[in-house]
């Protein structure tokens, strides 16, 4: 045996694989970028993340807001509170125009925030937020669609109370390249036209609406609590069931 013999079978050993690297915290499907995140991409995030707790919590108070503080839920740009505060007009309540200017501004208080995150990931943010979901998939496909070919006109349909995903409206117009100055102009003349007609279809309703509002304040409250078990129930539900392979 020679001297080189030994060698070669080293050299023909399987080598060990080396141990691959753990992936960084922000590589993962259910973030929306595709890289290591910069310091906009944080604040961004963190802005969506606002916006989806305040979602949730005015869909738990906004029943009893609406029997015992109309004025606030209507300022928050709540169409159900601008309605009851159009009513209360007709009676006299003299804070209607405070409630439209502050109405106008709460209707788009958040709008800013879907159009920087669009114009920071684009379809990516699509992707997150539909998620494994068919029907919600379908449902973004057709407000992208929508929103790419009409821009201008996508932004007033989605103040009307229509089925239209209209976070994922304004996000594709930031990922198109709708300017921040076009954007916020026709989104306030927009906001302020729709809270003045629920204003007015309040104020056509009358009476009927502020007492309908007034003989159920006391109980409303518990209509919120019902919400907000429902949203801790599925909440749980969620978290208990398991991932689908």
């Amino acid at each position: 045996m020679t001297d080189a013999e030994p060698e070669k079978g080293r050299a023909d050993a399987p080598v060990e694989p080396e141990p691959s690297a753990e992936r960084p915290w922000w590589d993962d499907p259910s973030l929306p970028w595709k890289h290591e995140p910069t310091r906009a991409d944080i604040v961004c995030f963190t802005w969506l993340g606002v916006a989806a707790v305040y979602g949730v919590a005015i869909s738990v108070l906004r029943p009893g807001l609406l029997g015992t503080a109309p004025h606030v839920l209507a300022s928050l740009g709540s169409w159900s509170g601008s309605v009851l505060i159009g009513a209360s007009a007709r009676d006299g309540d003299p804070w209607w125009p405070l409630v439209w200017v502050f109405g106008t501004i709460g209707l788009i208080k958040f709008d800013w925030i879907y159009w920087w995150a669009g114009r920071l990931w684009g379809r990516e943010l699509i992707e997150v937020w539909s998620g494994r979901s068919e029907r919600a998939r379908r449902a973004n496909a057709r407000a992208e669609r929508f929103a790419r070919k009409y821009e201008t006109l996508a932004i007033v349909v989605g103040f009307l109370p229509i089925p239209l995903p209209r976070a994922v409206v304004l996000a594709v117009l930031g990922e198109a390249g709708t300017s921040l100055r076009k954007f916020l102009t026709v989104s306030v003349i927009s906001s302020f036209v729709t809270t003045g007609a629920y204003l007015a279809i309040g104020y056509w309703i009358g009476a009927p609406a502020v007492e309908v509002m007034r003989m159920y304040g006391n109980y409303l409250w518990y209509v919120s609590l019902a919400i907000l078990v429902v949203v801790i129930g599925q909440y749980w539900w969620r978290q208990r069931k398991p991932p689908s392979a």
